[in-house]
This record gives structure tokens, sequence and C-alpha cells, in this order.
């Protein structure tokens, strides 16, 4: 799906379907969508006759946009809990309430970190799995990382981590692909996608917990497009310095990478003579670099807890 920007900061695809920054969808009809497929519910009530075929269909829209209001007060979790079981919120395969996992979505979203606990706590992996898309009838890769990085959502990423600790899916969750074919952040995984907007404790969080360190192509671009402009904050160049850094620290052996080859210098200096001939091949890794691998795969809080001079680029 090709997106263009326009000058309110909302993206639009040619068939006239928008999507927020944040990565929410909005049909030409009204419809909102998660980037997960999932209906929002903020429909007028003038969109939700046009919409709605049945007065049982419109109260459940009603009933839907009651639900998601009272997550984003950040209401308390048994009485969401109450609303969640009771109400019933979707009629397209006969009645039934909010899944965990379409509730979960909501507590990512607006950081309702004691619900977003109780429904880990209680429903578990059940509570990550992908929500069917009303959108395309389908299911669709690990939304709930995604949208926690997306988010910033750290310590609800942290959560759903734990609870992924002694899953045998683990490795699907955190290295699968979010969302359906039409979502805001398909066919990136939640590491991509830290990369991409430069989370770099969501990232650490992810590559300490197991996950594959893809994206180094892409960090390579993002560090070479902040080093060049002159309106890059220092705080937004250490973000992704910072996920250059983690990539390293996780990569096992370098992958091929043509882009080195072709402006060796100006990379030899954004990268330092040591890191620029490891990941050419011509050199092993800095000895610095594979010392401070023991303490980044022992947890975040090890590579955290060092003194600046041995954090960043040091090693170069």
């Amino acid at each position: 799906m090709m997106v263009c920007y326009v000058s309110s900061g909302v993206l639009m695809s040619p068939s006239g379907v928008f999507m927020s920054p944040s990565g929410v969808f909005m049909s030409p009809s009204g419809v909102f969508m998660s980037p997960s497929g999932v209906t929002m519910p903020w429909l007028v009530s003038s969109q939700v006759d046009f919409l709605s075929s049945s007065p049982s269909q419109r109260e459940c829209e009603r009933t839907s946009f009651s639900f998601y209001c009272s997550v984003r007060d950040l209401l308390p979790v048994w009485l969401l809990e109450e609303q969640r079981s009771m109400e019933t919120f979707s009629w397209e395969d006969g009645p039934r309430g909010f899944l965990p996992a379409e509730a979960l979505l909501y507590a990512v979203v607006h950081d309702h970190q004691d619900y977003a606990s109780f429904l880990l706590h209680h429903f578990s992996v059940c509570a990550l799995r992908a929500p069917p898309c009303s959108f395309c009838c389908c299911s669709g890769g690990a939304p709930h990382l995604s949208v926690a990085v997306r988010y910033d959502r750290l310590h609800i990423l942290a959560l759903m981590l734990e609870a992924l600790k002694d899953c045998s899916e683990r490795r699907d969750f955190l290295d699968g692909c979010a969302g359906c074919s039409h979502a805001a952040d398909a066919g990136k995984s939640a590491v991509q996608l830290a990369v991409e907007l430069s989370r770099s404790d969501c990232l650490l969080l992810l590559l300490s917990h197991g996950a594959a360190p893809a994206g180094l192509e892409a960090a390579l671009q993002r560090l070479s497009s902040a080093s060049e402009l002159s309106s890059c904050e220092a705080s937004e160049l250490r973000q992704v310095q910072r996920c250059m850094d983690f990539l390293l620290l996780f990569l096992p052996s370098p992958p091929p990478l043509c882009c080195l080859q072709d402006e060796p210098q100006r990379w030899q200096c954004l990268l330092g003579n040591e890191v620029f001939r490891w990941l050419s091949g011509l050199a092993p890794p800095p000895l610095l670099l594979q010392a401070l691998r023991c303490l980044a795969r022992s947890g975040p809080g090890q590579i955290s807890a060092l003194p600046d001079f041995l954090q960043q680029h040091s090693w170069q």
C-alpha cells in the first residue's frame, strides 16, 4: 500500500485509508482500526447509524466505545474486567465480549500498566495472541510487542516478555512480523521497528530476551541520516547510536554489507576503524565489544549500569 504524508501529520493512501503516525487506520467511512486490524470504536452517531444495520450492532459499537474510554481514563482493573466480560462488544460472529488480546492492545496504547499486568498474569500468552482482524478476516503476526515499541511502553513490554519466558512459541512472538498486510507495521518485527523508531531501551529489552538482532542495515542508514542532519538533536543522535551499539552487542557475525564497500572512508569515520574492519570481514570484533557481550546477554540492567566511558561507541 503506497502511503503519502499530508500537512496535518496524518498518512493517507491512494485508496483513501487514513492512518495516524501511531499506526491507527481510519477508513473514509470513519471506522478506525488499530495496527492489528481491530476496529477502534470512536464513531459519531451519524456514522453509527450509517454503518450499522441492526439495533444490536449499534449497541455493540456504543458499548465498545465506552470500554475504550474506560481504558483510556485508566479506570480500576476490576471495573474494566467486569465491563469486558459482561458486555457485548461484537456481533460479527455472534455476540461476544472483548477478547483479552483486544483489551491488552487498548491497555498498551493508553499505558494502563495495572490492567496490562492483570491481563498478562491472568491470561498469560493467550493475551498476546493476535486478535482476528475485522478488516481482512485473518490473524496477523505479533502486534502487541510492536505496538508497545511504537508507543514506547517499556514497562508493559517488559511484562509481555516476562510472560513469554517459558512459552514454547516464544521465538514466533519475538521475531514474528506485526499485523496483517494492511497494517502500519506489516512485515516488520518488533526489533526492526525499534531500530526504525530509535527506541533503544525497547531494543535492548527485546534483544536481551532472545529476539534476533535484525535490522543492521536499517540501523546503519539511520546513523548515516542522523549524522548528516544539522537539525538532529544530540539526544536523538544518541538514541540512534545506542540502537547501533546494541545490535552489534548481540550480532553473532556481521552479514555482507555492500554499503560499507561503496563508501569505506565515510563509514570508517562513522563507525570507527575497529568496528568498520569487523563489519567488513577484515578483523575480529573489538575486544571490549566481546567483553560487553557477556554483560548484555545477562540482562538489560547490566549494560545500563555501566559508566559512560564503557557505553556507546567506547569500543571504537
